[in-house]
Formats: C-alpha cells, sequence, structure tokens
C-alpha cells in the first residue's frame, strides 16, 4: 500500500509538471462548474457504450459521476441504467451530446471503431476530455483529425491501451532507453489473431431492441446483417480493420513508446487476395521509420493470422526451451535482443545478460490507465497516451491496412497524410460518411 501511495504521488507530481499546470487551486471545468482542483471532486462523466470493453471502460471510471449513458441496444443499456440509476439514458450520442453539454465534464467513447471518430470529434468540439477505446479511429484521417481537436480544444485524453499501464511494458521501455540492447534496428511484432470471413446477409430484421440505423452511424447504408452486433463488426472493413486494428495498438505500442517513433516513411503489405468485405485471414506488413536523434533508422514488421518471424525458430533460453510465443515484440539491438508480450520479457542471449544490472526505474509506475485520466482532467495535468501519442500510434497502425488494401508499397509523407507514389490510395485513408453524420 506504501508503494501504491508513493506512486500515485509521484505520478501526479510529474504529469502535473509535464503540463505546466498548477495541482491545487481554482479550476473551471468543461462543463461550466468552478470546483476546488483536487483529485477528490468528482467529473460528471457520459459514457457512449455501454456494454462488453465499453462495460469495463464504465467500470474503470465509476468513481465518477456518470451522469448519461448512450447505446444503440436496449438491453444493454437498460442494463447499465439499472446500475447507474442517476444516469439519463440515450441511444443517440448525438442527442446525447447536444441535450448534455452543460452537464459534463468528461466523455468516454467504446463503441464499434467505425464511430469512433463522430462521437470523439463531437465531445472534443464542446471542450469536452475524452477516453477513447482503440484503435483511436477507423481511418488515418479521423486519427489526424482527433489530434487536432485535443490540441485545438486544450482537452485531456487518453486512448483505451489499458496495456500501456503495466509493470512490464515500463520495463521493457526502461532497458531500451539505457541502451541494455545498444541501438535497436528492427523490431518483429506477431499476434495470433484471426478476423477474416465476414459476410453480409439479409433477409432477418434487425432485432427490436437493436437500433440498426443508429449502428450503423457513419457507414454506408445497408439491410441488418445478423452476427455484425455486437463483436463481429471487426472482420467488416467498413466498422473494423481486422487483426491489425485490434491489436496494433496494443503491441506497437511498446514499440513507438521505447524508440519514441511517429510516422513510418514507407509501408507495404502482403496478406491473401484482397476482399471487399472482409479484413484478411492474415497479414505482414513492413514499416520503415526515420533516425530519431541518435538512433538509426528503423524497421518494424508486423505479423497476425498464425504468421510469426523466421527468428523465432532459433530462439531459446539458457535451458534450451524455445521462445516461439504466441504473440509478442522482438527487438533486435547491435548487443543483444528483448523478447517480450504483455507480461513477461526476457534479454537474450540470456548469458550475456547474466550480470547485467537492470537500470533503476524512470518511469513513474501507473496509477491505472483510467485513473491517471480521471486524475488529469482534475488536476490539468498529462496523460501517457494522450491523442497526440496515441493518434501517431493509430496512423501507423492503420497505415498498415491502407497498404494491404491499397496493394502497394506505399512512399508516405505524413505530414500531407499522402502517399506520394500511389495517389489511388487515398480512398483508403479516409472514407465519405452518410448523410446525417460528420466528423
Amino acid at each position: 500500500m506504501q508503494h501504491r501511495q508513493t506512486s500515485r504521488r509521484q505520478f501526479l507530481k510529474t504529469t502535473v509538471a509535464a503540463s505546466g499546470a498548477l495541482a491545487w487551486g481554482v479550476h473551471t471545468w468543461p462543463s461550466g462548474r468552478t470546483l476546488a482542483q483536487s483529485p477528490n471532486e468528482k467529473l460528471n462523466v457520459a459514457s457512449i457504450g455501454v456494454s462488453n470493453r465499453a462495460g469495463a471502460n464504465l467500470e474503470g471510471v465509476s468513481s465518477e459521476n456518470i451522469v448519461a449513458l448512450c447505446d444503440i441496444d436496449e438491453q444493454f443499456l437498460s442494463q447499465a441504467g439499472e446500475k447507474f440509476k442517476q444516469a439519463r439514458c440515450y441511444e443517440d450520442f448525438r442527442v446525447l451530446l447536444d441535450k448534455e453539454a452543460k452537464n459534463l465534464d468528461a466523455v468516454v467513447v467504446s463503441t464499434p471503431d467505425h464511430t469512433h471518430a463522430p462521437a470523439a470529434a463531437a465531445a472534443l468540439r464542446l471542450g469536452k476530455h475524452v477516453y477513447c477505446e482503440k484503435p483511436l479511429a477507423h481511418t488515418v484521417y479521423e486519427a489526424r483529425k482527433l489530434a487536432e481537436l485535443a490540441k485545438e480544444n486544450k482537452c485531456v485524453t487518453q486512448m483505451g491501451t489499458q496495456i500501456h499501464a503495466g509493470e512490464n511494458y515500463r520495463q521493457v521501455v526502461e532497458l531500451i532507453r539505457a541502451g541494455a540492447i545498444g541501438p535497436v534496428r528492427e523490431v518483429h511484432v506477431w499476434v495470433n489473431v484471426n478476423y477474416s470471413g465476414a459476410k453480409f446477409t439479409t433477409g432477418a430484421p434487425a432485432p427490436s431492441h437493436v437500433n440498426w440505423d443508429l449502428w450503423l452511424g457513419p457507414a454506408k447504408e445497408r439491410p441488418y446483417s445478423e452476427g455484425v452486433h455486437p463483436f463481429n463488426w471487426r472482420r467488416f472493413w467498413d466498422y473494423g480493420t481486422g487483426g491489425l486494428g485490434d491489436f496494433g495498438c496494443h503491441y506497437m505500442d511498446l514499440v513507438h513508446w521505447a524508440l519514441d517513433l511517429r510516422h513510418p516513411t514507407s509501408c507495404r503489405a502482403e496478406g491473401p487476395e484482397v476482399d471487399a468485405v472482409s479484413t484478411p485471414a492474415w497479414c505482414i506488413v513492413n514499416y520503415e521509420y526515420p533516425a530519431r536523434g541518435d538512433q538509426p533508422p528503423m524497421r518494424l514488421n508486423w505479423y497476425d493470422g498464425g504468421k510469426k518471424p523466421e527468428i523465432l525458430e532459433t530462439l531459446k533460453r539458457a535451458d534450451g526451451s524455445r521462445l516461439d510465443w504466441g504473440s509478442g515484440q522482438l527487438f533486435i539491438g547491435d548487443k543483444g535482443m528483448i523478447i517480450s508480450d504483455y507480461g513477461r520479457h526476457v534479454l537474450l542471449p540470456e548469458d550475456r545478460f547474466t550480470d547485467y544490472q537492470r537500470p533503476e526505474p524512470s518511469i513513474p509506475r501507473s496509477i491505472g490507465h483510467h485513473q491517471e485520466w480521471i486524475n488529469a482532467c482534475k488536476t490539468g495535468g498529462a496523460t501517457t497516451c494522450n491523442f497526440d501519442y496515441s493518434g501517431a500510434l493509430t496512423e501507423a497502425v492503420l497505415l498498415g491496412t491502407v497498404a494491404y488494401r491499397s496493394g502497394q508499397a506505399l512512399e508516405w509523407d505524413a505530414k500531407n497524410l499522402k502517399a506520394t507514389n500511389a495517389p489511388d490510395a487515398e480512398r483508403f485513408v479516409h472514407k465519405e460518411y452518410r448523410k446525417g453524420w460528420t466528423l
């Protein structure tokens, strides 16, 4: 308990200093309320999405005043409403934000990917702090736009990459930054997940408890399709971005964080023949990043759907056991390697690091991914996955889907969001919204 309290104080001190804000005083919150600026005050929060992953996010902010809930599924909304009886319930987030604007300080967005950006952008334009589930957006352009809106409106933001708060990721970052394996020129990231086989069905009406038109949101108007809601939408290009979109922001996060990455200069992808409806059964993506300060240019290689880097077949621990983990990251440096996943890591070759003195912790230990955001909203502090950082991460992740769907190796102009050698790839950088929906 003493360690937790110390870490919490250290985190608050660090984040407030980083933002140039005072930790205490009088603070006018986005709702217009003037309150003592203290972690003891409660935010007025709206949750857009209330079940499954959204339910976990709602639980993560349940210490605050949950004043409004929104979901297109009446059953999910009713269940959440029973738990948060004081909250007013809506099925359309546009109506919620219009009616509750003066009552809100912050908004949690946990909808399917294709409605992340419209909901988050609307909240940011109202000056509300936003926590948005990963991936931050459905398109590269949306991710850039959300980062710009957060900066313009001075909002505290956090993308829901909850693993970022873990001890293991911090230890890996500290090792890389301390030069444990020397300059890193290549990283392999693999995730054993497959989101494929999506097909639209027609004929069956939407269940009475599902507002299908609102579920579609900005996406192309289509008849109700069985099985898309509440999870299999991840398999459809119209609503998700497959394994890369779902897990890239978790596993590539560690690489971006440890190596100070932002925008790749090129990207190429391979996989099965592109399907207009379904995301692929597997995909391999190669990203090239430029030098950063004294760090050399490097390549990030992504694999999903059971594909893995060949080098894994050669890796063994000191006891002879293999390191062919189901999912993970492999950092290859001039002086060694680190293999990692969500909760573990190993310095390789192990015999070389037998007497290695690990660096002292230099990154404040997290008080919890949701709590970081909550406290920063109250104190004007910083968050570790704000939309500037997570927007660039999401752009890189989704650029892989652009390369795959366009079938071209892209020379990427990140400043202008253009593939300079493949102008026809632009149709996958963003999309047209259905009438009535805006970014």
